[in-house]
């Protein structure tokens, strides 16, 4: 997938998106060394970690994506450091005391062999002991097929864009593919759609378990929500932290 298609509408969409931050920035201020973020995206989260001092290193595949992540730092006036490249074969030379994965970044791995080659590249980039810890959303999603609007409305001098999406499931391969159109209405009533494509892969619970057994992490404590409460039927996402073994 070329994320560099997709990186204007994902700033737009997520800028605002903040359910996570208070739970990555709790747990990268307590730990005593550098951390590793896999897939940065347009600085979301490495923004607000590294305002607070974190000793921050971003992973990120989309050369677009990095742009609007610089984009953002010197709106903030901040200094972000973020690295072009790939989860399954990025290769740095410093170690990290912990790795984390926001906002469905695994979701992006597609088959076992991809998700391995990732848990065990990140594996050898961690500290002895060292800490992974990221979130996946529950697989549950809205009726397939159908154009849907979801509330996703915003502004910007071109007008107003409204986020029209059609879903197809693959259930064989635990796929989901989102078709997005994005309609933007000028102020003279001219309309302008474009389309976006995302392909993502979702995981069960005990799935990821065993992956990250497979992949040298420890069993790992898992949570239905940031605030630390138990995965349950109602949970939208679950939370993973575990450690490298030995």
């Amino acid at each position: 997938m070329n994320y560099d298609d997709f990186a204007d509408l994902y700033d737009h969409q997520y800028d605002l998106y903040r359910d996570d931050l208070h739970f990555y920035g709790q747990l990268a201020e307590r730990v005593s060394g550098a951390v590793l973020e896999i897939g940065a995206g347009t600085g979301r989260v490495t923004a607000y970690l590294t305002r607070r001092g974190v000793p921050l290193t971003g992973l990120e595949p989309s050369a677009r994506m990095i742009e609007y992540a610089h984009a953002r730092a010197a709106r903030e006036g901040l200094n972000l450091s973020i690295v072009q490249g790939d989860v399954k074969t990025f290769a740095l030379e410093q170690r990290f005391a912990l790795c984390i994965a926001p906002f469905n970044a695994f979701m992006h791995l597609y088959t076992p062999n991809e998700q391995l080659q990732a848990l065990e590249n990140i594996h050898a980039h961690l500290e002895p002991g060292g800490a992974l810890v990221f979130d996946l959303s529950v697989p549950r999603y809205g009726a397939m097929n159908t154009m849907r609007h979801e509330g996703e409305t915003f502004h910007t001098p071109e007008g107003r864009t409204d986020i029209f999406l059609v879903q197809r499931q693959d259930e064989l391969k635990q796929r989901v593919t989102t078709e997005y159109y994005a309609d933007t209405t000028a102020p003279g009533g001219t309309l302008k759609r474009r389309h976006y494509t995302l392909t993502q892969r979702y995981y069960t619970r005990y799935e990821v378990e065993w992956l990250l057994r497979c992949g040298g992490f420890e069993s790992p404590r898992v949570a239905g929500s940031f605030q630390g409460g138990p995965l349950t039927e109602l949970s939208d996402v679950m939370v993973f932290q575990t450690r490298k073994k030995g």
